[in-house]
């Protein structure tokens, strides 16, 4: 079973930037599809920004034109760069990887924006 690691996160500044990498267990093959989702307390679980194997990509409206989505390898699938952090991007990250049938998900890296 593959396992999927977010690293990056942690406690930044408003306006401040964050790189998010997603590292797999093993290589994964066959990826159709990619994407980072966040958590915020009492909140559901929302896609933050997705891209495909073609490199297709779709972003939440609430991060549009601070975060960007970006594939790699089928070791380390997809990474999220984002800039220009609130307050209101504070929420667990999960990045996620659909290949074939299967989807994968990591464990989550927590993000906080505070001053």
């Amino acid at each position: 079973q593959v396992q999927l690691v977010e690293s990056g996160g942690g406690l930044v500044q408003p306006g401040g930037s964050l790189r998010l990498s997603c590292a797999a267990s093993r290589s994964i093959f066959g990826i159709s599809a990619m994407g980072w989702y966040r958590q915020a307390p009492g909140k559901q679980r929302e896609l933050v920004a997705a891209i495909t194997s073609g490199g297709s990509t779709n972003y939440a409206d609430s991060v549009k034109g601070r975060f960007t989505i970006s594939k790699e390898n089928a070791k380390n699938p997809v990474y999220l760069q984002m800039n220009s952090l609130k307050p209101e991007d504070t929420a667990v990250y999960y990045c996620q990887v659909v290949a074939g049938p299967r989807t994968y998900w990591g464990q989550g890296t927590q993000v906080t924006v505070s001053s």
